[in-house]
């Protein structure tokens, strides 16, 4: 029978150890990072696993892995802080196909900090770099993971995530008419009901009610359609939070509804609003 594990001329201890590490997801090997892996992912110590990480750093051990891993690590504990300079103090010794990744963690730490005006210049520059051509290492698309799986992500894909991210800054900010540029760029790139109903919201805190109506329409109507009914379910708080709406008005978020419905209530609200 042919052995498609590789376990040839291996002892049963070694089998048993890379069949653990495979269900653990860990890196082969006893060296500091891949310590700090089995602290993180199997002794869920996080405390122990930065430690071990600082370790590996400082050692020459993976530094890509191990400064980006310690970062997500320091983010989780409430030290994005502190996060935020280790990738600032290290990130010269980390390779050049590394710096994109680490410009991701270094956005979603700035986010958790509420450092909007370094998010915004971050996301900027990444922009930048996309239209010189130096992003994804030359390369048309990149491997990307989300909840243990891996997709492929092209450029024009990246951009308008990106616009995205950088349109949900300005709104932080009460920036709507940039952030109202910014969403309407994206959605020329990669349209999605998400940033649709961003870009009506933008419209809606400048007062311009008819407009707000159309993009809801466009998505109605099937124009932009294009995500799954959970996705848009998960919007559904966060829109009327940003539409300031009263909590003793019937609305959504009492009850699960069907994304059609949910968009047809924004719809009749922003009418309602209009004056």
């Amino acid at each position: 029978m042919k052995n498609n594990n590789n376990y040839n001329g291996c002892t049963k201890k070694e089998k048993l150890e890379c069949n653990y590490h495979i269900i653990h997801k860990l890196p082969p090997g006893d060296s500091p990072y891949v310590r700090a892996k089995y602290a993180q992912l199997v002794e869920k110590d996080a405390e122990a696993a930065i430690v071990l990480f600082w370790k590996a750093i400082n050692a020459g051990d993976r530094v890509d892995s191990a400064l980006k891993d310690m970062a997500v690590v320091m983010k989780q504990q409430d030290r994005a802080e502190e996060a935020i300079e280790a990738i600032k103090s290290f990130r010269d010794r980390c390779s050049k196909q590394a710096q994109e990744s680490l410009d991701n963690v270094l956005i979603d730490l700035y986010k958790k900090c509420g450092k909007l005006e370094e998010q915004i210049e971050l996301l900027k520059q990444k922009l930048r770099m996309i239209y010189q051509g130096e992003v994804f290492n030359g390369k048309p698309t990149k491997t990307a993971r989300s909840h243990g799986r891996k997709f492929q992500v092209t450029i024009k894909q990246e951009t308008s995530r990106i616009l995205g991210n950088l349109g949900w800054a300005y709104m932080q900010q009460s920036n709507y008419a940039a952030a109202e540029v910014v969403y309407r760029k994206a959605q020329q790139i990669d349209p999605d009901v998400n940033k649709a109903c961003n870009l009506c919201t933008c419209l809606q805190k400048q007062s311009r009610y008819s407009e707000a109506r159309s993009v809801l329409e466009d998505v109605l109507q099937g124009v932009l359609f294009d995500v799954v009914h959970a996705e848009l379910e998960t919007e559904r708080e966060r829109c009327i939070s940003a539409l300031s709406i009263c909590p003793n008005r019937r609305c959504p978020i009492c009850s699960r509804v069907s994304s059609s419905r949910f968009l047809s209530w924004m719809l009749s609200l922003v009418s309602d609003m209009a004056p």
